[in-house]
């Protein structure tokens, strides 16, 4: 049996926006909010950062990587904002579109695993002209690669994965410690994720 062939973009990022799978999970979290899904992604895009889910601050943006986290990331990348945002150029699919919200102690919760089951397989469909894909975290990492030990194991072993897949840790201040502990990280891959970056984006 033959596959469907794979929804247009523009049908399928209006399908993901009005997704309202996890309203109840998400009425049911400290942070009692409404399904936003950032949808993020264009056909033609050449480059495909897969995160873990939109924070607060996305939340209330409509717009990826609208935080300190997205500072750091465009720095790892060696790109300015308007690049970042081009979506012609750069798809931002995390593997919930939603952000989760957080439990009773403030903490962030997980991605729900149903939004990366019902849409991912129909996002990468929609995106045949990728040439690089950042892994950002451990959960895109695990969808993307399979299963891995942890995502220091994972960064580590990049270049088994490299020129068209980046594994990276997620950009949070939470990660400034990790980054100390890994100096292999900034003098290592990143000018290599520079150099392919810069590579892809020129084409």
């Amino acid at each position: 049996m033959t596959s469907p062939p794979a929804k247009h973009t523009d049908a399928l990022r209006t399908d993901i926006s009005a997704c309202r799978l996890c309203a109840d999970r998400f009425a049911a979290t400290a942070t009692a909010h409404t399904p936003r899904p950032v949808v993020w992604f264009r056909q033609s895009a050449r480059l495909l950062i897969a995160g873990q889910a939109p924070g607060a601050r996305v939340h209330a943006s409509g717009q990826p990587f609208t935080d300190p986290s997205g500072d750091r990331l465009r720095d790892w990348m060696g790109i300015d904002p308007a690049t970042f945002y081009d979506q012609t150029r750069i798809a931002i699919v995390p593997m919930a579109f939603c952000f989760p919200g957080y439990n009773a102690k403030g903490s962030d919760l997980p991605p729900p695993p149903i939004c990366a089951r019902t849409w991912h397989p129909q996002v990468m469909k929609s995106l045949p002209e990728l040439d690089l894909i950042l892994l950002v975290g451990g959960a895109a990492q695990r969808w993307h690669l399979g299963p891995r030990t942890t995502v220091t194991e994972t960064v580590a072993a990049w270049r088994d994965h490299a020129p068209r897949v980046f594994p990276l840790p997620h950009p949070s201040w939470r990660n400034t410690a990790w980054l100390k502990r890994n100096p292999w990280f900034a003098s290592e891959l990143l000018p290599a994720l520079r150099t392919r970056v810069s590579e892809v984006l020129a084409t």
